[in-house]
This record gives structure tokens, C-alpha cells and sequence, in this order.
């Protein structure tokens, strides 16, 4: 046996907690890992398509060198085939190119291009910041706590630039205690919702 197995074995065991909802390759093999995935309602297949999706569009729009150069950037987000997109660049020509590159993958149900055009895209730093907007709406969902049920690691949540994108599959009831609860977050200037529903509406 391989005598760094043991140790590489055990930094997996300690990293998974990290993980979440992460694809990680074993042997060879994509597995899902952390408590994200147990609690998700979407069955273990289309998770993996989800994060396949997420993979192929993200490689597709790389590979377009102005649609990441000059601060441009995109976000890709992928649940149950729905494709989010989401950043900012500097033409309404390059927003529908980024749309054009992923809608024919395979998997892909809708795209939903939520790319705003701008004269200057806010580059590294706001997008450290948007990850920070980030990991604070995560942690106020867990705040709605009477609501029976209320799983907020079903809540995908994406920032970019003051604007909060929710996607997951979610009752109606969970959809407007989270928004409630997003919109009213300081540096919060608006909640897209992107979400799917458990039950057909009232």
C-alpha cells in the first residue's frame, strides 16, 4: 500500500465538513459530500447533473477570453437544470453571448440571465465583498426559526454587487420567509427570487 494513503485519507476525512455541497473526485469517481447534499430535495442524480451543468457552463464562458477580460466576470449557478446567470459586463452584446455559450449543454432546462451591463465591472475586490454579502445572508436564514420544517441549506444563495439571487426547491411559505428575512439585511438593495416550488400555489 501506498504509504501516503493514510494520511491523504485522513485530510479527506477532515476536509468534508468544509465541503458542503462540493463535488469531490476519489479513485476516479465524483462524490458528493457534507450535509448540504442529505438535506437537499432534489434526488442524488440530479444533484450531480446540477453540478456537472455548473462545471460545463463555467468551462464554456472561460474559454471566451472577453468575457473574463477587462473585469468582466460571470457567475454560473445551476439547480434542478436551471441555469443562473449573474455579474457584470461591459455590453449587452457580451451579456447574450455568455446566455448563447451554455443554453444548448446538456441538462440545461432554462437559463436565466441575470448579468447586469455596466461601464466599469467592480472586478476582484467587490466580488470578495459579494462573497462576504454572501456567507452574512447564509447566516441570517438561520434565523427563521419558526417556521416548522425550514431547512435554510436548501436556500442557494448568490450576491453580486448589492443584489441577492435565491434558488432552491422550496414551499411558498419558505420562499417569502426568506426573502423577508434577505431584504432586510443592511447593504441588501434587492432579492431576486429564482426559486422552484414543492406545492403549486394557493
Amino acid at each position: 500500500m501506498n504509504p501516503k494513503f493514510p494520511r491523504i485519507a485522513l485530510l479527506l476525512v477532515l476536509s468534508a465538513p468544509m465541503l458542503h455541497g462540493c463535488l469531490l473526485a476519489v479513485g476516479g469517481a465524483a462524490v458528493v459530500v457534507g450535509s448540504e447534499v442529505a438535506h437537499d430535495r432534489r434526488d442524488t442524480t440530479t444533484q450531480l447533473s446540477d453540478h456537472t451543468i455548473a462545471f460545463n457552463a463555467s468551462d464554456a464562458i472561460d474559454k471566451d477570453h472577453d468575457l473574463v477580460a477587462n473585469d468582466n466576470y460571470v457567475k454560473v449557478v445551476a439547480f434542478n437544470g436551471t441555469l443562473l446567470l449573474c455579474g457584470e459586463v461591459h455590453t449587452a452584446e457580451l451579456k447574450q453571448r455568455a446566455a448563447a455559450k451554455v443554453a444548448n449543454l446538456e441538462g440545461v432546462v432554462r437559463v436565466v440571465n441575470e448579468i447586469n451591463v455596466v461601464d466599469e465591472p467592480q472586478g476582484f475586490w467587490r466580488r470578495r465583498e459579494d462573497n462576504a454579502m454572501s456567507a452574512r445572508v447564509k447566516a441570517a436564514l438561520l434565523d427563521v426559526t419558526d417556521l416548522p420544517g425550514f431547512d435554510p441549506t436548501r436556500v442557494n444563495v448568490t450576491a453580486v454587487h448589492g443584489v441577492i439571487y435565491l434558488m432552491g426547491l422550496v414551499s411558498h411559505e419558505e420562499a417569502d420567509a426568506s426573502v423577508e428575512v434577505v431584504r432586510n439585511i443592511s447593504g441588501v438593495d434587492k432579492v431576486v427570487k429564482v426559486f422552484e416550488y414543492s406545492e403549486p400555489a394557493a
